[in-house]
Formats: structure tokens, C-alpha cells, sequence
């Protein structure tokens, strides 16, 4: 079994396609109910050959997250390097992470239904990059709060919550008649920073029940 690390680079287009077709194959049978052997079949690559990239089905579930989880981050990072406004490094944030996960629904979808399935030791390396994600987004956020533009909000639930809004897309989500990845990400920074009330609204007196949500004033 190769190291990702040292697999030769005309190997590497296999490597993703296998990576890709089996995530697939994961998020149509789970990963408890999807063997290797359907797993050769669906790649066209015999057990022989897959062995040769993963010890077993475990490390190949550990590679589609990692490779996922990687890719997400590294592009973040390359695309708000040199930009210090924080509303576009937020937008830069969820424009990133929708494009990919409109693109790989079948990765997202594993992502999202088969976290607890990875055990260790490769669990615990997943959940490393999963923190340097999260620390970016909150680093993100924090520049957004010292402009005054997320005030008395809590970090932590603001966080989660985007990355709640950003996740679900891949469960409703219909190319051609939803929104594209631009437009979604505008919909999206644009709930997260103002929610959905007109501006004119006064939030706190709509949640306290003394004034509609549709009265102007």
C-alpha cells in the first residue's frame, strides 16, 4: 500500500478518481453498507489495485475527508491572502466553500453522514484540519465583530451557524432552478450579517411580540 505522499504523480489522476467515484459509492449505500468490492466495481480498478493505494475501507473513507477537508482549506487561504476587509474575506468564506460542495455533493454528503464512522487514528487527524478550518472562519468572523458589524453576538454560535447554512445547501440545492454558487454566497453573507428582517425593523420588538414582523414600523 503506497503513502499518499509517494505515490507517483501518473498515479495521482487514479488516486482522484477513485477518491471521487467512492464517495459517490459512499453516499448512495453509506459507508457501512458499501464494501470494497463495490467499490472496484464502480472505479473500474480491481481490489488489487485499490489495496495498493488503501489499507483498507477505513483509510479509504479517511483519504476522501482529508483530501476534501485539505483542498477547502488550502483554497480559503489562498483566496483572502492579501485581502484585510472583512466583509469580502466573508464572502470569500462562503463563496469557497459552496462552489466546491455544489460541485462534490457526494463528498458533502459524507462528510456530513458519515463523520462518526472514521475511527482513530485517523479520526483525530481529520478533526485537526476541521479545527484550522474552523479558527480560520473564526478569525474571519472576529475581524467582522471588531468593525462593529456582528455586535453582542456569541463567536461560537455565530460560527457554527454559518457553517450550518453553508452545509444544508447540498440537500435542497437544484442546479438550474436554485441560485448559483455567486449568487447563493450573497444570499447567504447577506442573511448571516442582517438576517431577514427589512433593516427598518427593530428585531428585538418583533421577537418580544409587540410588533409584526411585516409592520414598517
Amino acid at each position: 500500500m503506497a503513502s499518499p505522499n509517494t505515490i507517483p504523480r501518473e498515479s495521482e489522476a487514479k488516486l482522484q478518481h477513485i477518491l471521487r467515484t467512492s464517495a459517490q459509492v459512499f453516499a448512495q449505500h453509506g459507508f457501512e453498507g458499501a464494501s470494497m468490492r463495490d467499490v472496484s466495481r464502480a472505479t473500474g480498478v480491481s481490489l488489487a489495485g485499490l489495496y495498493y493505494y488503501f489499507e483498507n475501507k477505513q483509510h479509504l473513507l479517511y483519504l476522501i475527508q482529508s483530501t476534501t477537508f485539505t483542498y477547502v482549506l488550502e483554497s480559503l487561504r489562498s483566496r483572502i491572502h492579501g485581502v484585510h476587509e472583512a466583509p469580502e474575506r466573508l464572502r470569500l468564506l462562503v463563496l469557497n466553500h459552496i462552489e466546491y460542495f455544489l460541485s462534490h455533493p457526494n463528498e458533502m454528503k459524507v462528510l456530513s453522514h458519515e463523520e462518526e464512522a472514521l475511527g482513530e487514528p485517523y479520526s483525530e487527524k481529520v478533526q485537526a484540519i476541521k479545527r484550522a478550518y474552523y479558527a480560520l472562519a473564526r478569525e474571519i468572523f472576529d475581524s467582522l465583530a471588531a468593525e462593529g458589524l456582528a455586535p453582542g453576538i456569541q463567536p461560537r454560535i455565530a460560527v457554527l451557524s454559518l457553517f450550518g447554512m453553508m452545509n444544508w445547501t447540498y440537500k435542497w440545492h437544484k442546479p438550474g432552478v436554485d441560485p448559483d454558487a455567486a449568487e447563493l454566497t450573497s444570499a447567504i453573507v447577506g442573511l448571516f450579517l442582517h438576517g431577514v428582517l427589512p433593516a427598518r425593523v427593530d428585531a428585538k420588538r418583533v421577537f418580544a411580540g409587540e410588533i409584526a414582523a411585516g409592520d414598517p414600523r
